[in-house]
């Protein structure tokens, strides 16, 4: 990843716009169909137990991927090198299935799908296969476009699709601000014994943090695009872009959150997209739909060309014999494809194998950011990762329908077992323990 970039400290700084861009492309990469859905069904549900459960949410939904964006930064060759910590073989089968998982038989083809039902859906009533297709085709088509120049997508996001996208969701949130009372429901289900926890659940199923892990290779080779020389240049501009999207991602979930909390309660509402539909509706009557459906094809375009453009790069470098271009036209027909197997069966297929890797790269997030601070080695990463793979194994299991009662008896002693972080405390233990042991390596090596 840093194979164009120089190892030492100096080098012309890096323009201030070219953050502020490259920052607006890391929120729109982010902010895609799931980020705008969750927030107001927390806050429906949350209701007077709005402000910890919003903050739970913001730790695992904005937090963890700010994390994972620095750990891309910190490490000489990504998230191939992060991986490789455990062992090299790892890093790049790790890899590989991050970037298969989250995009192109997940991500990529999810976009379009959400972006059909959710958003041209609120505009036209026609809902058919050839529609389907036709709609794809002309999504896929433009996504292509905006992807086949990867010199162009700080430009192409950051300058235009970003703004476009902040403007209509301001105008949704200051008519919303402006009009709804701020008289919040009573709190359901979880939220009501355990909001902060149910808030920071949520954050976690949105995955972005594994999102991270394949958006960090468009911030850096944008802001090699875009004139950085070096390893500095690259962890600064890096540190500013995550900011600036963390800043706005925490701005658009707290009000989209809000909206949710503050709704009239007329109608039952079964999800989060129904809440912003009504919201829509109710705020702005016959053009409601229409701006909801702008704001979903909007965050569904943005996310699956972050994707696209992820996925191409990382396999350019991996495997150079083809180009930037041919990757992307790869993947592109295979979000086309797939997009027209509907969304249930994208889900279905994709649920175990993110199920699988999204534990295991939390933990390799968090260590190779604590390693950064602390120092340690390859046991640390061996240690935690197997712990977490075991635990990640059942969670696959379970989501099959293939619960072992024995595994789970041994497996549930961990705190949070329940809540599908069983995984935590273990994996602390593991990491301290191989953090010892390669101190005690370490150390030994050192004596004459």
């Amino acid at each position: 990843m840093f194979k164009q970039v120089r190892d030492d400290l100096g080098g012309i700084e890096l323009r201030k716009r070219h953050v502020l861009f490259s920052g607006f492309m890391l929120f729109s990469l982010f902010f895609g169909a799931g980020n705008l859905i969750f927030p107001p069904l927390l806050g429906l549900e949350s209701g007077e137990n709005f402000n910890p459960a919003i903050i739970g949410f913001l730790i695992t939904g904005v937090l963890l991927p700010f994390l994972a964006i620095m750990a891309i930064a910190l490490s000489e060759d990504g998230l191939v090198s992060i991986g490789g910590r455990v062992n090299k073989t790892f890093g790049i089968v790790f890899a590989i299935i991050i970037y298969m998982s989250i995009g192109a038989l997940y991500g990529i083809p999810r976009a379009s799908n959400v972006a059909y039902e959710l958003g041209y859906g609120q505009v036209a009533a026609t809902d058919n296969w050839l529609v389907l297709l036709v709609f794809s085709l002309v999504f896929f088509g433009i996504t292509y476009f905006i992807s086949y120049n990867p010199t162009k997508i700080v430009d192409r996001i950051g300058q235009v699709l970003t703004p476009i996208l902040l403007l209509v969701l301001a105008v949704l949130f200051v008519q919303a601000f402006t009009t709804f009372e701020n008289v919040p429901s009573s709190a359901v289900g979880t939220y009501e014994t355990a909001p902060f926890l149910t808030g920071f659940l949520e954050g976690y199923f949105t995955m972005d943090a594994v999102a991270a892990l394949a958006f960090g290779i468009v911030v850096i080779n944008g802001l090699i695009d875009k004139g950085a020389k070096t390893r500095l240049e690259l962890i600064k501009g890096s540190l500013g872009a995550a900011i600036l999207a963390s800043v706005a991602l925490t701005i658009v979930y707290f009000s989209l959150g809000w909206i949710g909390k503050v709704i009239p309660l007329d109608v039952e509402y079964a999800n989060g997209a129904e809440v912003l539909t009504v919201a829509s509706k109710t705020l702005f009557v016959q053009g409601g739909s229409t701006l909801f459906g702008v704001i979903v094809i909007l965050a569904c375009l943005t996310t699956c060309v972050g994707l696209i453009n992820a996925c191409a790069r990382f396999f350019n470098e991996l495997f150079p014999k083809y180009s930037y271009q041919m990757y992307v036209g790869i993947f592109v027909f295979i979000g086309l494809f797939v997009s027209n197997l509907g969304l249930e069966l994208i889900l279905q297929l994709a649920l175990p194998l993110l199920v699988f890797i999204y534990p295991i790269a939390i933990v390799l997030i968090l260590l190779s950011i604590f390693q950064h601070i602390a120092g340690g080695d390859k046991r640390m990463y061996q240690l935690s990762v197997l712990i977490t793979s075991i635990y990640a194994l059942y969670d696959v299991l379970v989501s099959l329908g293939l619960e072992v009662k024995v595994f789970a008896t041994i497996l549930s002693v961990a705190p949070f077992f329940t809540d599908g972080l069983g995984w935590v405390i273990p994996a602390v233990i593991a990491a301290a323990i191989g953090y010892v042991l390669d101190l005690m390596t370490q150390n030994k090596q050192s004596v004459p």
